[in-house]
């Protein structure tokens, strides 16, 4: 009786989304956390709301440009150090390949797998694809995992950007009498919605999420203001 051909179970998981969610939660949450504090700190030094408004959309350009340009540096110094040490494995498995076929059998049986079995596993995936084995069961690095300087500078430059937006929004909008507690409000309520957004994508805690999202950007607001009022009746 012939063996059936085994089945593929598909499963949906969300390590792929980690490099492209960090970086825009992370955009997001600077844009809607840096533009609300400092036209709260303007605000607070006595500025009028046409002067607000400038500072806000300058800080909009500034941030996403530096978010963009750090961003694009940080994952770019990752992906050298980790196509450094792919070349550097590639050397030793062309130069020690029975010591590399060993140090792989031995990460397999300390994973739980008899001795034997392990060294025939590893056999077979040095046939098979030597590098790919080691990079991804000795050095930890995976085509999921791996870094993207590009993809992480767009979406930190867009997500900020369109974080910044949102209090700019306001304040364009809004009265000018009480602008402050409109960019406020709006802002913290923008930071949870962004949290519970954050976390439902990555599949952790909504309320958790929006509550550590919301909790520091009302703290960074805060002291802004305060330090804006302070510097407004001094000068």
């Amino acid at each position: 009786m012939p063996k059936k051909p085994l089945s593929r179970h598909l499963e949906r998981h969300r390590t792929d989304r980690i490099g492209w969610l960090r970086a825009a939660v992370l955009g997001a949450n600077d844009g809607i956390v840096s533009t609300a504090s400092l036209v709260l700190g303007v605000a607070a030094a006595g500025a009028d709301q046409q002067a607000i408004l400038v500072a806000g959309v300058a800080g909009l350009m500034a941030g996403a440009m530096s978010m963009a340009a750090g961003e694009y540096v940080s994952v770019h110094s990752q992906a050298d150090t980790e196509n450094a040490e792919l070349e550097r494995e590639r050397l030793e498995i062309e130069q020690h390949p029975l010591a590399e076929h060993a140090e792989l059998a031995g990460i397999y049986a300390a994973r739980g797998l008899s001795p034997e079995l392990a060294r025939q596993v590893a056999e077979q995936l040095m046939v098979h694809d030597a590098l790919g084995a080691h990079v991804r069961d000795e050095l930890g690095i995976s085509d999921t995992l791996s870094a993207h300087p590009v993809q992480a500078a767009l979406a930190s430059a867009s997500s900020f950007a369109l974080g910044a937006a949102l209090p700019l929004a306001v304040i364009a909008l809004a009265p000018a009498r009480g602008l402050t507690a409109w960019v406020a409000l709006t802002s913290l309520v923008f930071l949870a919605l962004l949290g519970a957004l954050a976390a439902r994508a990555g599949g952790a805690s909504l309320v958790a999420g929006a509550w550590r999202v919301t909790f520091w950007g009302a703290l960074a607001m805060a002291i802004t203001a305060g330090v804006g009022a302070l510097f407004g009746a001094v000068v």
